[in-house]
């Protein structure tokens, strides 16, 4: 796949995004594959066995190659999906089908039921909607939690805590609020604060994703229009009680659809030392299949 690598001056930010041609066109819609605050780099293993279509990818603002942003920019998930209409406008034509991976998904969902239209097919694996939970005010709770503690005392004790949280397979109750602090050697992750506080997850995206509303009745009247089409979908692997797959489970209930399985676990699109079981061709084959359903 031929790739090039462009720029696109946005208000707050220049967000950098990657368009791979594909030597031989099977005639898809083009497919642009979102992850956040991941960046496109992290779907470097999935994205060349799409090679019989127009694959974007991109880095969002505040993230790999999109740094810096303004000071004062608001990395909200509406902002997000406002980058993602902005980068297809650039790309053209659509409409778009869209893989968003976590709060990639998230994003997707903003940008589909705000610009009605150039989403074709959504896939939102594992998106982390937490507003959707029936645990969503101890799950809130928890992440602005992980939000003070980072700010507090830095990158090791807050990342503890939210591999503790994204790991939990039980509903929250009380009693998770009132466990004792995870060390974070335990995860192998720095005791000591380096002082850094640019970390855009337990910075930012923890402090405005939980509280974001996804626009069910927008996507509900861009569905029943005929353009739309969102696919929830979960990791085999996955826990089916951990937050990022009950928020999909979540997501298809509100939606009245069904339930897509991919093959791996949360990241099954990359395979590496903490999941060597992912097969990212597989994961690969899986997404041609939904798509053309």
């Amino acid at each position: 796949m031929a790739t090039t690598t462009r720029t696109l001056d946005l208000p707050g930010a220049t967000v950098t995004y990657d368009v791979r041609e594909p030597a031989h066109d099977g005639g898809h819609a083009p497919l642009l594959v979102v992850g956040n605050p991941m960046a496109a780099d992290g779907f470097d293993q999935l994205v060349p066995a799409l090679d019989d279509r127009l694959v974007v990818t991109y880095d969002p603002r505040g993230t790999g190659r999109s740094r810096p942003v303004a000071a004062d920019a608001q990395l909200t998930v509406d902002r997000h999906g406002e980058d993602l209409h902005a980068v297809a406008r650039a790309v053209g034509p659509g409409p778009f089908d869209v893989f968003g991976s976590s709060g990639g998904a998230a994003a997707a969902l903003a940008w589909a039921a705000g610009h009605p239209g150039e989403v074709r097919r959504l896939v939102a694996h594992e998106p982390p909607l937490t507003a959707l939970l029936a645990d969503r005010d101890v799950a809130v709770r928890a992440q602005a939690d992980i939000v003070d503690t980072y700010r507090r005392a830095g990158f090791g004790p807050a990342m503890a805590k939210f591999l503790r949280l994204v790991f939990a397979t039980e509903p929250l109750t009380e009693d998770f609020l009132d466990q004792p602090d995870p060390d974070p050697a335990e995860f192998g992750l720095p005791t000591e604060d380096d002082g850094r506080r640019d970390d855009l997850l337990l910075g930012t995206s923890l402090a405005v994703m939980p509280v974001w509303e996804p626009p069910l009745e927008s996507l509900r009247a861009a569905t029943r229009a005929g353009g739309l089409q969102v696919l929830p979908a979960v990791g085999a692997g996955s826990p089916p009680g951990e937050m990022a797959y009950r928020g999909a489970v979540a997501l298809a209930e509100a939606l009245d659809v069904p339930v897509v399985v991919f093959p791996g676990d949360h990241g099954g699109f990359a395979r590496h030392e903490w999941a060597p079981d992912n097969d990212p061709a597989a994961f690969a084959t899986r997404l041609r299949e939904v798509l053309a359903c």
